[in-house]
């Protein structure tokens, strides 16, 4: 991105079945005022931003019409700061009714996103939801949209991050069953996860100095052992390494007591160790407004925290709440970007004493309790 253009995000419409068309169209309908062909009061956070929809032209034209937002659709398209990338579906499209035959469609969306963020063409990339079962079904392997981001921009390690609330929470572990997460926590990887979340928060985010609290594994972080010993041997050494490294994290916390705003107030994220520890939290306080974030890519991606909904397809009664904060997000994430040095950083740097990717048996120390 230089300053000669405007912010241009694009948007990937997502599982056509699902409600990411037309949350689209609702989303950019309330936050573009008249001028730029939208319903609602123009968003300050968007000035001047431009904003690329890829997906089916006629798909999104007939969601626009059953929310009732068909005029604001065609005026927005008529104006300086929507533009649709056409793609079609293979198959037409039913709301609610899924189609392998869109499968591919789906990823095309998604690679040509990917494509033009990485050549420069797009300052981020925000995804509705799709459907994994859709694209597994019509022959490719898919697991998700950050495990597909990472490898096709050749990345070898991202961290989710999900935001909303006034929370950032970070995971250590992503979609395993809950009896690997053990194993897959190492001190290696954890250290790795740290420094991709602290290059994250300063180079995305801004933040000069940022504060990572880190929970434990075990009830009560493992009680000096007794409990479990992934505290003593992987999380305490991992963090040692981070400090080390000049990064300020620490813990490990008792996750049941952690989330509270007097441990929080001084924290600029969270990191789990696996995805039921920390999301439940973060969606109480704002399930339909939270994003979700890939830190450690070399494009700026957010997402929604909500999946393809399909039993409310089509009927205008899905909330574009999310959506709308993924595009702010990804907004702000972009001017960050462009003007921190680290802007080129994707990966780590090693950790000062080549930290070790399997667990080690190294130090003794107590696990601490958060902050009072």
């Amino acid at each position: 991105m230089t300053s000669a253009r405007p912010l241009v995000l694009a948007i990937t419409t997502g599982e056509p079945a699902g409600v990411g068309p037309e949350l689209t169209v609702q989303a950019l309908a309330g936050l573009l005022g008249p001028d730029a062909g939208g319903t609602g009061v123009a968003d300050a956070a968007f000035a001047g931003v431009v904003f690329h929809v890829l997906g089916d032209a006629d798909l999104l034209a007939e969601r626009a019409q059953a929310v009732g937002l068909a005029d604001a659709w065609s005026n927005m398209l008529a104006g300086p700061r929507v533009r649709v990338v056409p793609h079609a579906t293979a198959a037409p499209v039913v709301a609610g009714r899924l189609d392998a035959a869109n499968g591919r469609y789906v990823l095309a969306l998604l690679d040509d996103a990917i494509d033009g963020a990485m050549a420069g063409h797009y300052d981020a990339i925000v995804t509705a939801p799709l459907q994994k079962s859709t694209i597994n079904d019509c022959g490719v392997p898919f697991t998700g949209h950050t495990e597909y981001l990472a490898q096709r921009t050749r990345t070898p390690k991202v961290v989710m991050m999900l935001a909303g609330g006034g929370l950032r929470v970070a995971l250590a572990t992503t979609h395993l069953p809950l009896a690997q997460v053990p194993a897959a926590i190492e001190r290696g990887d954890l250290y790795e996860t740290l420094a991709i979340v602290d290059t994250g928060l300063r180079r995305d985010f801004g933040i000069a100095k940022p504060h990572i609290l880190v929970t434990g594994l075990n009830p009560h972080a493992g009680e000096a052992g007794y409990l479990g010993r992934e505290e003593i041997d992987v999380i305490t050494p991992a963090l040692r390494d981070a400090q080390a490294a000049g990064i300020h994290a620490t813990g490990p916390y008792p996750a049941d007591t952690l989330f509270q705003p007097r441990h929080l107030a001084d924290a600029d994220c969270v990191l789990a160790m696996y995805h039921d520890q920390g999301l439940p939290v973060l969606k109480y306080a704002s399930f339909g407004a939270g994003v979700n974030i890939t830190l450690g890519l070399p494009i700026v991606r957010t997402s929604v925290d909500h999946g393809t909904a399909l039993d409310l397809a089509g009927t205008g009664r899905a909330e574009s709440g999310s959506l709308v904060e993924a595009l702010r997000t990804a907004a702000e994430m972009a001017a960050h970007r462009a003007k921190h040095p680290l802007k080129n950083r994707t990966q780590p740097r090693g950790a000062p004493d080549a930290a070790p990717s399997a667990n080690t048996r190294a130090g003794h120390a107590r696990t601490r309790s958060p902050r009072t």
